[in-house]
């Protein structure tokens, strides 16, 4: 067997990188079954959990200060 099989499947490390793109893909909506299946095997469910709560903030924190920007126009 190659090394290249033996690899292939093995599952990386859950990543916070990955965890940060699928919060983002979850906040736009669009995702591809196969990729969504792939992504639940390979993050962390505390990686997700922190990256949705930044994300969350994030957008709270940008909705606020655009509102405030434009009523004070």
């Amino acid at each position: 067997m190659s090394a290249n099989g033996a690899e292939a499947g093995k599952s990386p490390e859950p990543s916070f990188f990955r965890s940060l793109k699928v919060v983002a893909w979850s906040f736009l909506g669009i995702r591809k079954n196969s990729e969504y299946q792939e992504d639940l095997a390979r993050v962390n469910p505390l990686h997700v959990l922190a990256a949705g709560a930044g994300a969350a903030l994030m957008l709270v924190v940008g909705l606020v200060v655009l509102v405030n920007w434009v009523v004070a126009k």
